[in-house]
């Protein structure tokens, strides 16, 4: 292929990802050693009380951000270096606790406190929704032809609800008075209150997001099983293979480029998550690395956003994102070289 005519097929998405994708990483990244703060002005401000005769004024020296001619906050912007990471990472209160041994005032800190959970439901959810979507791959592609096409509509059902939608759904089931609540308790004859502790909360977390996200890996591993050699099937099958050998030498390994797929796209998926914390509001108790990205930009009681410790923790996500991937692509890299 020519250069010019590779070119022309490659250009357009360079640019458009050098536009959307690194050009606003790189601005994350220079903000995240950058602080930016509000222009302050020291003013004199007389407050009269109502009255003519009586009428008593006191003058006051007040502190309000300086305006600009279009009415908007003058903000100054410094190089700080590391410090937002500092402020974000609070490395000084962890090794406090540390030293103290106690390890669980490290998880009452905002980050640390959200990369337990991330990391926590990242790790568990992966398994289970990898082995939930190939069973049901398995289970349909072994089902009869006349019921197959209902069977993939209706397991694919949780995965076209939009995920805030889903996750208010599952919420509204449990939380007060809500049908599987009431159910519980009926059955257990006690008060059951699902949202009252963390653990409880991120229990649905986890089963919403494998409830979610298992029809997407039963997709993929549905596709792949139509492409399994059958004559190798058969070829294990007159060898006296079992269900479980034949699955365990023969599709898992002809699955496992999709499998290495699905668990690519769901950890990066899952490390960013942030649908589940709103939909069940669960900031008191359970936070994500994204959730706490989002409270630094949300403004202060003076109007003010911490956009340096927002783009740090933005940043150190990203990072724990990488790290996690590097297993999985350097055994993509060595079957690419392989093949």
């Amino acid at each position: 292929m020519k250069f010019r005519t590779f070119a022309a097929f490659v250009g357009p998405s360079v640019f458009l990802m050098l536009l959307f994708i690194a050009a606003p990483l790189t601005s994350v990244f220079l903000q995240s050693f950058q602080l930016t703060q509000p222009v302050l002005e020291r003013v004199e401000v007389e407050t009269c009380t109502p009255g003519f005769v009586t009428q008593t004024c006191v003058t006051e020296i007040k502190t309000r951000p300086l305006l600009d001619e279009a009415g908007n906050i003058r903000t100054t912007t410094e190089w700080v270096g590391g410090l937002s990471y500092a402020r974000v990472l609070q490395l000084g209160k962890v090794g406090e606790a540390i030293a103290a041994g106690a390890w669980g005032d490290i998880l009452s800190i905002d980050f640390w406190k959200a990369l337990r959970f991330t990391l926590t439901f990242t790790l568990i959810t992966l398994p289970l929704v990898i082995g939930l979507g190939l069973a049901i791959a398995l289970a349909v592609n072994n089902a009869a032809k006349a019921i197959r096409g209902q069977i993939i509509f209706v397991s694919l059902l949780p995965f076209i609800i939009t995920p805030v939608i889903g996750a208010l759904s599952i919420r509204w089931l449990f939380i007060g008075d809500g049908i599987m609540t009431a159910g519980l308790e009926w059955w257990l004859a006690r008060d059951i209150s699902m949202f009252a502790q963390g653990w409880t909360i991120e229990l649905l977390m986890l089963f919403y997001r494998v409830w979610h996200v298992a029809p997407f890996a039963f997709v993929i591993f549905y596709a792949g099983l139509q492409t399994v050699n059958q004559d190798t099937l058969e070829s294990a099958i007159i060898d006296g293979a079992s269900r479980w050998e034949r699955l365990r030498y023969v599709i898992v390994p002809h699955l496992m480029p999709l499998i290495v797929f699905v668990a690519l796209i769901h950890l990066m998926d899952s490390y960013r998550v942030f649908e589940e914390i709103v939909g069940f509001s669960s900031q008191a108790h359970v936070i994500s690395l994204q959730w706490l990205t989002y409270d630094f930009l949300q403004p202060d009681d003076a109007g003010n956003r911490a956009i340096g410790r927002a783009s740090a923790s933005a940043m150190l996500t990203m990072v724990g994102i990488v790290i996690l991937l590097i297993p999985l692509l350097r055994r993509t890299w060595r079957d690419h070289r392989g093949a």
